[in-house]
């Protein structure tokens, strides 16, 4: 048996192509005392990974040329020299994109599968839900009646983000791109979603939204921030999650034409890195656990077979092709 990696092979230049990744075969690393072997069946896609595959630090370091690339992972320990740590239990983290992996258990997670299967540890049991968690309840602070609207709504976070604020009573709206996901939303308990690709965003929110937005979670930035600080309420909150649609441009990043409309709004925004809430996340697992339980959280899950399709799948990503968490099953 062999030890499928994929690697950084030269940095990106916009969108991740196949030529930036080494896709090879290695042995099946041996584990020193205090190290366990996991045999990896689900690799998480996120947005991140783009980030992470530029030089320098943000937050975290870039990932080294010729390194793994880093992203969360869960599987199965199947050997252990670690008095902690026994063979058969699940454990996730970032792993990285990678079969089998080596940890001295520095970061990782042991996984109770009565909580939920392998893959929502990867989605709304794992970093995602912990992102729309705390992004949410915390950064945004919602109050029952208010109206909170999500961009990049039908992703794992938006969608996450939605149904915790409908527990919470506020009046959630959407956008998503095309019929299918605007009509999931709905489904899902959304209130309002909007097709950016044939609506009129603005106009939209105009109608739906009256007395304007209470909170905006943002997971695209660009020109649908802009719209959404148009149409901000008095004490509006915007929470900073992502910006989908800057990562790959590097030449001449979109920011906010609208910045001004904070001021009149008296509002804030607040930027969210899940990482600072690390100490946390028991309290937000044992939340989505119940909500899972009583069907008030519902995930869905996009499986591509195959580590070999690692870079297809990070682009899938980037062009909207995914519908609902997207995962790699090993």
């Amino acid at each position: 048996m062999k030890n499928l990696q994929v690697k950084l092979a030269q940095r990106p230049k916009g969108m991740a192509q196949a030529g930036d990744f080494l896709i090879e075969n290695s042995e099946i690393p041996a584990i020193d005392e205090g190290q366990v072997l996991i045999k990896n069946h689900y690799v998480s896609i996120d947005p991140a990974i783009r980030g992470w595959m530029n030089e320098g630090t943000t937050y975290i370091p870039g990932i080294a040329i010729g390194s793994v690339i880093r992203a969360f992972a869960v599987g199965e320990i199947i050997e252990s020299k670690n008095a902690q740590l026994s063979v058969g239990q699940y454990v996730g983290g970032l792993l990285g994109a990678t079969s089998y992996a080596v940890s001295d258990g520095t970061g990782l997670d042991i996984i109770d599968t009565e909580l939920g299967e392998l893959p929502l540890h990867l989605g709304v049991l794992g970093m995602p839900g912990m992102t729309s968690y705390f992004g949410l309840l915390d950064k945004g602070k919602p109050v029952a009646g208010e109206t909170v609207f999500i961009s990049g709504a039908a992703g794992v976070i938006g969608t996450t983000v939605g149904q915790i604020a409908k527990i919470k009573g506020c009046k959630v709206v959407g956008t998503a791109g095309g019929k299918e996901k605007c009509d999931y939303l709905l489904s899902i308990g959304f209130d309002v979603a909007i097709d950016y690709k044939n609506e009129d965003v603005n106009l939209a929110l105009k109608e739906h939204c009256p007395e304007g937005i209470s909170i905006f979670f943002d997971n695209v930035g660009g020109e649908i921030l802009d719209v959404a600080l148009l149409n901000l309420a008095r004490g509006a909150r915007v929470v900073i999650c992502g910006a989908i649609s800057q990562y790959n441009n590097h030449t001449n990043i979109q920011g906010p034409k609208n910045y001004m409309k904070i001021v009149t709004a008296r509002g804030e925004i607040k930027g969210i890195i899940v990482f600072d809430y690390l100490d946390k996340y028991s309290i937000a697992i044992k939340d989505i656990s119940n909500w899972l339980k009583n069907k008030q959280l519902q995930p869905k899950n996009h499986v591509i077979e195959g580590l070999e399709n690692f870079p297809d799948a990070l682009k899938m990503l980037f062009e909207g092709k995914n519908f609902g968490k997207l995962l790699i099953k090993i």
